[in-house]
């Protein structure tokens, strides 16, 4: 399999609402840490990850964390 591209080499710490997110998992949406389609064809599908209440998040930006799709410090080691 295909390794996803970094977006980059630290997390997307964001204030979300309660709702559905799908994150990218590929790493070449333009609107990242979210999917924008651009994983077509790619053998990559976003995560889609359920937030039921408002807070902050720090979403995986370099797309290797082991706990997918939020940040653990993995990016440490790039």
């Amino acid at each position: 399999m295909a390794k996803a591209k970094i977006a980059q080499k630290s997390p997307y710490v964001l204030q979300v609402e309660a709702g559905r997110y799908a994150w990218c998992a590929c790493g070449h949406s333009a609107n990242q840490p979210y999917c924008d389609g651009s994983h077509k064809d790619s053998g990559f599908n976003p995560i889609i990850e359920t937030v039921s209440e408002a807070k902050t998040v720090a979403w995986c930006g370099c797309k290797q964390s082991g706990g997918k799709p939020f940040c653990d410090g993995s990016h440490a080691s790039l």
